[in-house]
């Protein structure tokens, strides 16, 4: 699928488009182009990396003008753009709304007129029943691409699908970089709320969702990833064990726009979920506004089904927590250099 073809990852300088693009490196794709607004994260790249297959380009997904320019010859792209930081968001909500939803548009709709094949856009599981702005931007940005997907009609030039994850083990901004600093330092481990649930997967898990996505996904499709989850306090007793430490727990109590669990998926959205083994399809409802289940009808199965969260998934305990931790690159490092 990808021999020959270049692909577009808007913001190609955070985690998740690093892992993408580490990933695509591995194959015969033609060219990846790194779009971002970040110079200095692409200047790192640039060096780090070393290879002609990479092209970098600076711009903003705000300025639909500077995506056009990155977007000649495309045949696919990844959308990873956005502002994802909880209490950055809710401070400033419409900073939100310019990234993550005139953001999206404006990759959509340059996606369209460039005749690019796919487009995978990144959600998260704060999408799903959503309480602070990060989360409700999330959720916009994903009505607004299955609603472009849906203006294109059957067989469309231009496949556009989402993906939707839980907490993504070590990426920039998440709990356990932030613990193992604590433990380094030699400090108490600030935990929020001890039975409080997160997904766990690795960023390689992400990626793997994202191809299939590439390979399976239909216009206006929305894919989750089943994953396990832990409490917090099972993830610090497993970063203990490995870090051979009997490091303090603090609880210091739930922050502003935290929830106790994440839902991947809806009630509503499992009511018509596809089981695709490691993953949920959700198809996009493809009806215009002319029918009666907007106005006079129901659909009485709904109220069989629950949401897919993180505290109804698979369990893990210490012993799962930690060797799952130890995949990670961050925690590798540090066993072997002990």
């Amino acid at each position: 699928m990808f021999k020959n073809k270049t692909l577009l990852i808007t913001g190609g300088t955070g985690s998740f488009g690093n892992a993408v693009l580490d990933r695509f490196l591995d194959t015969d794709i033609k060219e990846i182009r790194i779009f971002s607004r970040d110079e200095k994260k692409q200047d790192d790249m640039r060096h780090r990396l070393n290879n002609p297959k990479v092209k970098f380009y600076i711009g903003d997904v705000r300025d639909k003008r500077s995506i056009d320019g990155a977007m000649i010859g495309v045949d696919l792209i990844f959308h990873a753009a956005a502002l994802k930081q909880v209490p950055s968001c809710e401070f400033f909500p419409i900073q939100a709304v310019r990234t993550n939803v005139f953001g999206t548009e404006n990759v959509l709709d340059s996606a369209i007129q460039h005749g690019v094949k796919n487009v995978v856009v990144l959600s998260t599981d704060k999408a799903a029943y959503p309480i602070n702005a990060m989360g409700i931007s999330k959720a916009m940005m994903e009505k607004v691409a299955i609603a472009k997907a849906r203006s294109l009609g059957d067989h469309p030039t231009t496949t556009i699908c989402c993906t939707r994850y839980g907490n993504v083990m070590a990426s920039r901004g998440s709990v356990i970089p932030l613990w193992v600093d604590q433990i380094k330092a030699g400090k108490e481990i600030t935990l929020t709320d001890a039975n409080m649930t997160r997904f766990m997967m690795t960023l390689n898990d992400a990626v793997d969702l994202v191809l299939y996505a590439f390979q399976h996904g239909e216009s206006g499709d929305l894919f989750v990833q089943k994953a396990p989850a832990a409490t917090l306090s099972v993830l610090a007793e497993a970063l203990k064990l490995i870090y051979k430490t009997d490091t303090p727990v603090r609880t210091i109590g739930t922050r502003h726009g935290e929830k106790l669990y994440e839902t991947l998926v809806t009630r509503e959205e499992m009511a018509k979920a596809k089981d695709a083994g490691n993953y949920f399809r959700v198809p996009a409802d493809n009806r215009d506004l002319n029918y009666d289940k907007y106005f006079v009808e129901g659909k009485e199965e709904i109220a069989e089904f629950d949401d897919y969260h993180s505290h109804n998934t698979r369990r893990l305990d210490v012993e799962g927590m930690k060797e799952l931790l130890l995949k990670l690159p961050l925690v590798q490092e540090d066993v072997i250099s002990d």
